[in-house]
């Protein structure tokens, strides 16, 4: 009985003790559930506004999210515009909305959607202060839950926020990935995400593309205007979008400049620009008034449209932002508005495309695309501390290639394309791990890891495809007669006498260079090969006569009509079956001179005369041997070894086929090329020396890495080439592998070694063929130092 009446002591003081712990203790249990009766008498409590996100981001953005009755929801994103984004800012102590975020961009939200259909006049003091559908009512999911971004500066009346946020930035300005879209210029402090902060990694998943409500597939613009109907270019329009395989018009409600962006990126069109409003307003007016054009039945329809479009800027296509066919509950479509205009700004190397001038130059600027088959394609190399070099693949993705594709007077990022696509570089590997948001002026101005020597190798680099606008150049030129598409004779048009007919090109000079331009205007790739005589292939009758002579491209040119050519026709050769041709291809060879190798081989020898008697019959020796007393004597020469990759995406070939191939008796062996490279001596100012060159006596695969199986060898009149990843190496010790030093004073030189000199087999890049080293010379010895390619 004792032990029981303790244990019951006990157990009441326990409870007591629970009971005092739980009044004193702060409440952090569930809110407590009023009556009915009681939540009538209470006033309403006044809503409350934080952001919240699930995820990493800054301060002063997030999803929206209210409390009422005690319980924090979410907003839908329906008919929401920048007023209630203003609102909800200036609310939470900040000064302002720069956009809103729609389809859970911060990430879906819990508990009720409280709010729907929220209208704001701009004015409110707070969001309840709006009209909405009323508190719950919705036909809403989480995964259309809303999302602000607020200007980082906060109030001046007001330090402290009602809402859950944090301190402002510290230098007041606006998140790196929203300034180009509200100040359109770039910040001093722009780089802060760069890479003087390694640690400070960017939020970057903060923004997942939520999926549109409606599918785009495709976009164009519809010129209004007469002066921007005469255009080849078309820069500005009304927007028409491709929905389920129709066209639609799409509403101006909700449309603002950073829609146009994403509009102009799809057509390859860097920038957008404000457009004259007052010009289309009036003739929507008009034509809307008259009730027989098409537009005045239309505009009545609801198929004919495309509703709410928002943008955040940064999209790579329309696809990404949000749009609606038609607004629930809404009799009339677009209501008070009307169909959306945009005007694009072009890239400066198509600014005169339509004004029959010469090309403009390309964008001065420190990244470029290299081994691209066609226009706006290419592996992409960034120009650092003077020195041009690749970027790895790790993370890369369409928004950091946009961001480079701008930067180039291109569109946004079809494709962000990895593991070498198009063919491996050479040099320093720069950055790695590239992360941008989508508004930055320069990939430079992203966030990325410095790669440090040796850790990479150029099997990773990436590449990219943009968007590049339709100038119809490729309807200028045509390939006639061959078995293929990419083949035939070429027949351009040009003006001649006043008016547009089809001809022939005259083929003295037509070399690589111009059927390479050719290739890229049609669309076809790299020119496989240039032809000079095209009897083979029939072209049209009416396309006969030679209208083209004197052609001379440099290569970038983005027609052959832009390039250089006779004013009058002057053509001996004739044209019909001596006219130029082309072959195109989608894949080239590349190559490339092992820099490192030259610099570690090179040596002085004194060979005797006596020894030189084949290399002399082979032109392998400067002029002054042939007034010297053979066999007496001796030359001296600058020997190294050369090894030459293949870097491309197909063999590489001679151009003549074997059956004309060159004998020669004295090295008994066949020459498949007879100046294969050059080798030169020159002072520091460019004057040569001293000069040598190698024939092509052998192309084989002397080395082929990772596994690749040989493929050409010599012997026996074997099959001459270089496989794609595979070297071919000339050693030191072979006849003609040489400079020809005897006449050269000591002193500082240059030592040159170009690849393919006169380039009549086709590359993907023929500006990687030249290296180049310094060269000091003392009479005695020769030192070779700074050797590099390209």
């Amino acid at each position: 009985p004792l032990l029981s009446v303790t244990m019951t002591r006990t157990l009441c003081l326990s409870f007591l003790l629970l009971l005092l712990l739980s009044l004193s203790c702060p409440a952090r249990a569930e809110p407590r559930r009023t009556t009915s009766s009681q939540r009538r008498a209470a006033r309403a409590p006044a809503a409350k506004v934080r952001l919240a996100g699930n995820f990493a981001r800054e301060p002063h953005e997030g999803r929206v999210e209210v409390l009422h009755n005690n319980t924090w929801g979410t907003v839908c994103d329906d008919e929401v515009d920048i007023k209630m984004a203003d609102v909800v800012c200036r609310e939470l102590g900040f000064q302002g909305g720069i956009t809103w975020a729609h389809s859970a961009k911060y990430g879906e939200g819990e508990g009720p959607i409280w709010m729907d259909n929220v209208r704001c006049d701009g004015s409110e003091k707070s969001l309840k202060d709006c009209k909405h559908n009323g508190w719950g009512v919705n036909d809403c999911k989480h995964s259309e839950d809303l999302g602000v971004v607020c200007t980082a500066e906060r109030r001046l009346d007001q330090t402290a926020s009602r809402g859950h946020t944090t301190a402002a930035r510290p230098n007041g300005s606006p998140a790196p990935q929203w300034q180009g879209l509200v100040a359109s210029r770039m910040h001093p402090g722009y780089g802060y995400y760069g890479n003087g902060h390694p640690h400070e990694i960017p939020r970057i998943q903060r923004h997942y593309q939520g999926q549109s409500k409606v599918q785009i597939e495709e976009v164009r613009l519809r010129p209004i205007l007469m002066a921007t109907k005469k255009k080849s270019l078309i820069t500005e329009g009304v927007v028409e979008v491709k929905h389920a395989g129709r066209w639609r018009q799409v509403c101006d409600l909700g449309w603002s400049l950073n829609s146009s962006r994403v509009v102009c990126g799809m057509l390859g069109f860097p920038e957008a620009t404000k457009h004259n409003v007052k010009t289309y307003k009036k003739i929507w007016d008009t034509k809307v008034a008259d009730p027989s054009t098409r537009l005045s039945v239309m505009s009545k329809k609801k198929g004919f449209w495309v509703e709410k479009v928002h943008c955040l800027g940064t999209e790579n296509t329309l696809s990404e932002c949000l749009a609606q066919l038609s607004i629930p509950r809404s009799p009339v479509p677009c209501k008070n508005g009307r169909h959306a205009v945009v005007k694009c700004v072009p890239g400066p190397q198509f600014a005169r495309i339509s004004s029959g001038r010469p090309q403009a130059p390309y964008p001065v600027v420190p990244v470029r695309l290299k081994a691209g088959p066609r226009l706006g394609e290419g592996r992409v190399e960034v120009l650092q501390d003077g020195k041009w070099g690749t970027i790895v693949d790790h993370m890369w993705e369409r928004t950091a290639a946009s961001v480079v594709c701008r930067e180039l007077g291109f569109g946004t990022a079809k494709d962000a394309l990895h593991g070498a696509f198009m063919g491996q570089g050479t040099g320093p590997i720069h950055m790695n791990s590239v992360q941008c948001m989508g508004s930055e002026r320069s990939i430079l101005d992203c966030y990325f890891q410095e790669v440090q020597p040796w850790t990479f190798k150029h099997s990773q680099d990436a590449s990219v495809r943009c968007n590049i606008p339709k100038t119809g150049i490729e309807n200028t030129v045509r390939l006639a007669g061959g078995r293929v598409p990419s083949e035939g004779r070429v027949e351009v048009l040009i003006e001649v006498g006043g008016r547009k007919r089809w001809g022939s090109v005259c083929s003295e000079n037509w070399g690589i260079n111009e059927a390479m331009v050719v290739c890229r205007q049609l669309g076809l790739g790299f020119a496989a090969s240039a032809h000079q005589e095209t009897w083979y292939w029939s072209g049209d009758p009416n396309a006969a006569d030679v209208i083209l002579s004197g052609t001379h491209c440099v290569g970038t040119e983005l027609s052959i009509q832009q390039c250089r050519r006779n004013n009058h026709v002057h053509c001996p050769r004739g044209g019909g079956t001596k006219a130029a041709g082309a072959t195109c291809s989608d894949t080239a060879p590349d190559l490339v001179l092992d820099a490192q190798l030259v610099q570690e081989t090179a040596y002085l020898e004194d060979r005797p005369l006596h020894l030189l008697t084949c290399a002399n019959e082979e032109n392998c020796l400067s002029s002054s041997a042939a007034r010297m007393n053979w066999p007496y004597g001796h030359r001296r020469l600058l020997r190294f070894s050369s090894r030459i990759m293949n870097m491309g995406r197909s063999d590489f070939r001679p151009k003549a086929s074997r059956e004309s191939w060159t004998w020669h008796q004295c090295h008994r062996h066949y020459h498949s090329i007879e100046v294969f490279t050059h080798y030169d001596l020159l002072t520091l100012n460019g004057t040569r020396v001293a000069e040598g060159h190698k024939a092509s006596f052998c192309l084989e695969d002397t080395y082929c890495p990772d596994g690749l199986q040989k493929r050409f060898s010599c012997y026996n009149m074997g099959d001459q080439g270089i496989s794609v990843g595979c070297w071919d190496t000339y050693r030191h010790d072979i006849d003609c592998q040489w400079i020809d030093v005897t006449d050269v004073r000591p002193g500082d030189y240059i030592f040159q070694v170009e690849i393919n000199p006169s380039m009549d087999m086709a590359e993907s890049d023929f500006m990687n063929n030249v290296m180049r080293c310094r060269c000091k010379y003392d009479g005695h010895r020769a030192y070779m130092y700074g050797c590099h390619a390209g």
